[in-house]
């Protein structure tokens, strides 16, 4: 199993999950949850199962094993505040959504952040866009060993970041920046995953903060308006304008962790969306 990455930040009756996305780790994670408990959360990051080790560590895992770390994780930040809200970056924020929509009486509000039910952004080369065909591949015993290798700018606008993340990447760091790329056999179940919560999407009653880069490397800005147009809560779309997707640590953090905490805040004091607006 591979160490644990995971973080907990003590603060108010209030809690927020955080979650990673694939091959990443809790890391991505850090600066928001600090963020969000300077204003008065408890924060906890967790780091999915297979995540922050080896290859075969991960590959070694299914979705459902990831979604089932979540759901863990969850219920145990539950019985520790009285209103719990989870948030997750790029197939972590698929997985806030698998929550909120498998347990809504768990969930108050999601942050959804750079969802990714598919890869389609500027930066992903034609080969890895028929990555929707590796679940075929995956049951026929084809690809085990291969990987889409990550390349520059890795999802992050800020050149100083992404000098800081790529080091650690390619060093073989796992724990700190994640793989340094993606196995094939886990973007299968990353597929099977948005399979599995797309039509779950309509389940999704808690209101839902949905950010996401206008110029996303990763996934495209369709992404956040499948999540807005199927979930049936309350949304409000944050549109970042100086960052690509690796917004919980890109240029505008920092408008993230203000807008999520504004998000939170309002709904764990019961008013609505328009009232906070």
């Amino acid at each position: 199993m591979p160490g644990s990455q995971e973080f907990l930040f003590e603060g108010g009756r209030s809690g927020v999950l955080l979650i990673h996305g694939l091959t990443g780790t809790p890391m991505e994670m850090r600066l928001l949850g600090k963020g969000l408990a300077n204003a008065g959360f408890t924060v906890h990051g967790v780091q999915l199962p297979g995540h922050c080790g080896s290859v075969e560590e991960l590959v070694a895992t299914r979705w459902q094993d990831w979604y089932g770390g979540v759901e863990r994780a969850a219920e145990r930040l539950r019985a520790r505040v009285d209103t719990l809200f989870v948030g997750g970056l790029s197939m972590g924020a698929v997985l806030a959504l698998a929550l909120a929509a498998e347990r809504p009486e768990l969930v108050a509000g999601v942050g959804v952040y750079g969802a990714t039910f598919r890869y389609d952004g500027w930066n992903i080369p034609a080969m890895a866009k028929l990555s929707f065909l590796l679940p075929l591949f995956k049951r026929l015993g084809i690809g085990r060993n291969r990987m889409f290798m990550e390349e520059p700018p890795y999802g992050l606008r800020d050149e100083r970041i992404r000098a800081q993340v790529s080091a650690s990447m390619l060093s073989g760091d796992s724990a700190a920046a994640g793989l340094p790329g993606n196995p094939w056999p886990a973007l299968a179940e990353m597929h099977g995953l948005a399979a599995w919560v797309k039509p779950r999407l309509p389940k999704v009653v808690a209101p839902c903060l949905i950010a996401h880069a206008r110029e996303d490397d990763i996934a495209s800005l369709d992404n956040a308006r499948l999540v807005a147009a199927r979930v049936a809560g309350p949304t409000e779309m944050l549109i970042l304008e100086n960052s690509y997707h690796m917004i919980t640590i890109d240029r505008e953090r920092r408008l993230l962790i203000e807008r999520s905490a504004g998000f939170f805040n309002a709904i764990a004091a019961g008013r609505t969306l328009a009232d906070a607006a």
